[in-house]
């Protein structure tokens, strides 16, 4: 199966990535050194260019802002939570992974997948049912970073943790209800579980925690979206690891 990435940071990340590159679509006439350099690596992978038409591309991708630049690419490929921990394990590092209960918005996904990777976060543990999956808009807004990062559809998240537990990782849950993130130490190795718009993460989920923790708020909104809080704990979590 074949899609279209659009915008010029997905389609470079998507060429140093592992995704099968069939085609790249360049606007007529577009210039600058971002599309320079991408065009010099595309060829250096033996990827074809095609100059096209802007209305070409229009007709291409419907969805937003092309950016003067479309890609034809293989659809991205999910991997097991076996290759996740296995790569941790290979890069001599604890594991440190990511959870999302029921994530919907496609924009909070591909933000959360860029904090992520930002954050050193080895694999991102999305549910099969009732959740966002990687699209490409996902992969506009996680500005590329989704093609370096392996996310996980797991069947049930909560026997992905029971399972997660016996490999000797931590359970980490953010929920309103828990202890204020910075009075409490991070366990090593960690599952850090945000949870989707609205509603948090689900009670069995958090039930299944080994610790709960919650970002105070000190203004008059009682929450952040899940992109922000999974930023600011992913990076205390980081922070604490590295003292």
């Amino acid at each position: 199966m074949k899609e279209k990435l659009a915008g010029v940071n997905s389609i470079m990340e998507a060429i140093k990535g592992k995704r099968k590159i069939h085609k790249i679509f360049v606007e007529e006439g577009r210039a600058g050194k971002k599309v320079q350099d991408l065009v010099k690596l595309a060829a250096s992978r033996g990827i074809y260019i095609q100059e096209v038409s802007k209305q070409r591309l229009n007709d291409m991708y419907t969805v937003g802002n092309h950016q003067g630049m479309v890609a034809e690419v293989d659809n991205y490929e999910y991997c097991s939570i076996e290759e996740v921990l296995e790569d941790a394990a290979l890069s001599g590092e604890p594991p440190f992974l990511l959870m999302l209960d029921g994530l919907e918005d496609p924009q909070n996904f591909g933000s959360v997948i860029r904090s992520a990777e930002a954050a050193g976060v080895h694999g991102v543990i999305i549910p099969r049912h009732n959740s966002v999956e990687v699209t490409p808009a996902v992969a506009r807004a996680s500005a590329g970073a989704v093609e370096h990062m392996k996310v996980v559809l797991a069947p049930n998240l909560v026997n992905t943790i029971k399972y997660l537990k016996e490999q000797g990782l931590w359970v980490v849950g953010a929920d309103m209800d828990g202890q204020a993130y910075q009075s409490v130490e991070f366990p090593v190795p960690t599952v850090l579980v945000i949870g989707g718009e609205g509603r948090g993460i689900r009670r069995l989920v958090k039930e299944n925690c080994d610790l709960v923790v919650k970002i105070p708020m000190y203004g008059q909104i009682n929450s952040l979206n899940a992109s922000a809080a999974a930023a600011v704990l992913l990076f205390e979590a980081v922070r604490q690891k590295n003292i």
